[in-house]
């Protein structure tokens, strides 16, 4: 039926790469990526902060409409991060407390909405991780069409399934597939030269002569 598809994941990042990058913050990852990715500042964390990462399960649906996504949630598997398109759209409700226990008893490493989510409050005290853009209480529809394991984009940010899908306090970040380990390594080095400068701060070692040489560069001052 058109509109109506079910896909096979051909490929998903590896438990152990995923392993690599819990805790890594995701503006680190995000810095040797030049900046140039992201899923959008709505896409916030409504859970209590706790590091998400995973291969992604995509679900691309219509606004408002949850049908596919209870479906994804059977098809994931343990650790998998269900992504979920729906248009962007903040009217109702795509998932619930009942939706994210059910997740949290399948082993699932997280849900990212790209629309609402309700029951707030027990989701905020969970440390199951949930993005999302926005809250209500209207509830959903279960009607489709929808899609699953299919491309989709949240903000500019491609994801194809099984693409590593992290996300901490500062927001959520897609790692392409094929360039999982070449990030991290670059992630680890400029983690490992930002806890360097906590340590020369700590000790009244920072240097800053940066600053004025950037200045000079630029004709500000002499």
């Amino acid at each position: 039926m058109i509109g109506f598809e079910i896909h096979t994941r051909r490929r998903a990042v590896a438990a152990n790469i995923v392993a690599k990058y819990v805790g890594l913050p995701v503006a680190n990852i995000s810095d040797v990526m030049s900046r140039m990715t992201a899923g959008g500042p709505r896409l916030r964390p409504m859970h209590d902060g706790s590091f998400m990462a995973g291969p992604a399960l995509t679900v691309r649906t219509r606004p408002g409409d949850n049908l596919m996504v209870h479906k994804a949630l059977d098809l994931a598997a343990p650790g998998d991060v269900v992504v979920v398109d729906a248009g962007g759209d903040l009217t109702n409700a795509i998932i619930g407390e009942i939706m994210v226990s059910y997740a949290k008893s399948r082993k699932l490493g997280g849900i990212v909405i790209n629309g609402s989510i309700r029951d707030a409050g027990a989701l905020r005290r969970g440390d199951f991780p949930v993005f999302a853009a926005g809250i209500t209480h209207r509830g959903p529809y279960k009607d489709g069409p929808g899609e699953i394991n299919c491309t989709i984009a949240l903000d500019g940010m491609t994801i194809e399934p099984g693409d590593l899908v992290v996300g901490d306090d500062d927001g959520l970040l897609c790692i392409p597939y094929d360039q999982v380990d070449a990030i991290y390594e670059a992630a680890k080095g400029k983690h490992a030269a930002e806890e360097k400068t906590f340590a020369n701060i700590a000790a009244g070692k920072h240097d800053t002569s940066w600053v004025d040489a950037r200045l000079k560069a630029l004709g500000v001052i002499k």
